[in-house]
């Protein structure tokens, strides 16, 4: 089965209790969570976490090639350039640059390993998918809720 990765805006809205087996967490997401975290007690939580996928290899962690592709995604974004078989991409203001690059970091860690996102932002995965291919799911249709 192929791997399965929450993005930040699951694990803050939906809490979710019971974890996939295959579920594997991306090191980004948990920058974001560790950035939004309400305590010092939920900071200790999430870097217990962290350990725990990097122990059973399921922690997703961006490579050099990630980080290039990455800056080549965000370049087409901002310069508003079509993509090969979807047309003109609408520019991207530089205001939004700081939040769409962990997302499209968040993206290129997904497709390396054949693993389907579990996030209820499909605005900004949509335009990152149209230079970076990925497997994305909304939130109620993988809960189905």
């Amino acid at each position: 089965m192929a791997g399965i990765v929450f993005d930040t805006n699951i694990w803050i809205s939906y809490r979710p209790k019971t974890l996939p087996r295959s579920l594997q967490m991306s090191v980004v997401v948990l920058q974001e969570l560790i950035a939004g975290a309400p305590d010092a007690t939920a900071v200790k939580k999430y870097e217990a976490a962290k350990k725990d996928y990097e122990k059973e290899s399921k922690l997703l962690v961006p490579t050099a090639d990630d980080w290039v592709i990455a800056g080549r995604v965000l370049n087409s974004l901002l310069r508003g350039l079509k993509s090969r078989n979807k047309g003109l991409t609408p520019k991207l203001p530089d205001s939004e640059k700081q939040r769409i690059v962990r997302d499209v970091l968040i993206a290129r860690s997904v497709k390396r390993v054949s693993a389907t996102l579990v996030t209820d932002n499909t605005k900004d995965f949509r335009q990152i998918e149209r230079f970076c291919p990925l497997k994305f799911q909304t939130a109620k249709q993988y809960f189905g809720s």
